[in-house]
């Protein structure tokens, strides 16, 4: 039996062909079902005792060799077939590799942040687990206040929680920064909402801050007006109407016309030819002390806005939860919106 062994190793060692069918015949002949190394391993219990230990040794060399060789004629095989087969084309143009599409909400982020840099507008972010005194407290929520229940929370302990609004950044940079300061903070925010076609529980937000000296009404209205005209057309109008934030005094929703009907009224806008983008208004007295800046010398405005709406707004997209399902029939629409 060792012999057997010892001339079928000699065979593999001294095997050769350029032929991809004779390795193959060759792999059935030693591996295969009824090869000769299934059927020495067969036999394996006929060894005598004394032997079992070498002649286990020796076939699995023997199995090893055939497989190796096998491999090895057949890689060289392969290469040799394909590169004598093949006649390198040296004009034909390249494969065309499929490019993604950026997501709609960074698409839209970008051009809202575009649209205040040119207009002296820096950039600021900031975390989005924050403490209660950044995201509530500072901004004019002061314990048990009814207005913490304008906005459902998810708390992480008493203190901290998942940031409700990027106001909390505008705090963070007005406890760091000397006015005037003119900044927008965009990121994502998260509330304790029921998902449906209208609400998330994450969602995305850019608010902006101006503060300095004089800065009045006129000047929130006459920024809003501009972005809204570089968002959606030169044509855009826009409305202000009152409302209550606890971080702004007076406070007012901002709304754009329709455009769809450009203004004239049908069932996407109620008939009421406007559509609702925002909530702004003059910076509350009490923030800027609690943030370290004299109310008495300065004054500002404060303005945010949901990423989302505005995408929904500018792309006609019905359901705002396509944002976050990712389906490529859905994102791949956006491949031109660079």
């Amino acid at each position: 039996m060792l012999e057997k062994v010892e001339s079928l190793l000699k065979e593999v060692e001294g095997f050769t062909t350029s032929d991809l069918k004779a390795v193959e015949e060759f792999r059935i002949k030693m591996l295969g079902k009824k090869g000769a190394v299934t059927a020495l391993m067969g036999e394996f219990r006929n060894v005598p005792n004394e032997q079992k230990k070498m002649f286990g040794q020796k076939l699995n060399l023997l199995k090893s060799a055939a497989q190796e060789k096998v491999n090895l004629l057949k890689e060289e095989l392969s290469h040799t077939s394909t590169s004598a087969g093949e006649k390198l084309d040296l004009t034909r143009p390249a494969e065309f590799t499929p490019l993604g599409a950026r997501h709609p909400l960074s698409v839209v982020r970008k051009e809202i942040l575009d649209i205040f840099s040119r207009i002296g507008f820096s950039i600021s972010e900031g975390p989005e687990i924050e403490d209660d005194f950044h995201n509530f407290t500072a901004l004019n929520f002061p314990p048990e206040h009814p207005a913490r229940d304008m906005q459902d929370t998810f708390f992480i302990d008493e203190e901290i929680a998942l940031r409700t609004h990027t106001s909390s950044v505008q705090v963070r940079v007005m406890e760091n920064s000397t006015p005037p300061i003119r900044t927008v903070s965009p990121g994502r925010v998260f509330r304790n909402e029921a998902i449906s076609a209208r609400a998330h529980c994450i969602f995305h937000q850019v608010e902006g801050l101006y503060i300095d000296k004089g800065v009045s009404f006129a000047d929130l209205k006459q920024t809003l007006l501009y972005f809204a005209q570089e968002m959606f057309g030169e044509k855009t109008e826009i409305r202000l109407r009152p409302s209550y934030f606890p971080f702004t005094e007076p406070s007012a929703e901002v709304d754009v016309s329709c455009q769809i009907c450009n203004g004239k009224g049908c069932n996407v806008c109620k008939h009421t030819g406007f559509l609702e983008i925002m909530g702004c208004g003059m910076v509350d007295p009490n923030v800027l002390e609690n943030c370290g800046i004299d109310s008495n010398v300065y004054s500002g405005f404060a303005f945010g806005m949901g990423i989302e709406r505005i995408t929904m707004l500018k792309y006609q997209i019905n359901d705002l939860r396509h944002f976050f399902e990712n389906d490529l029939r859905f994102l791949n629409q956006f491949k031109s919106a660079y």
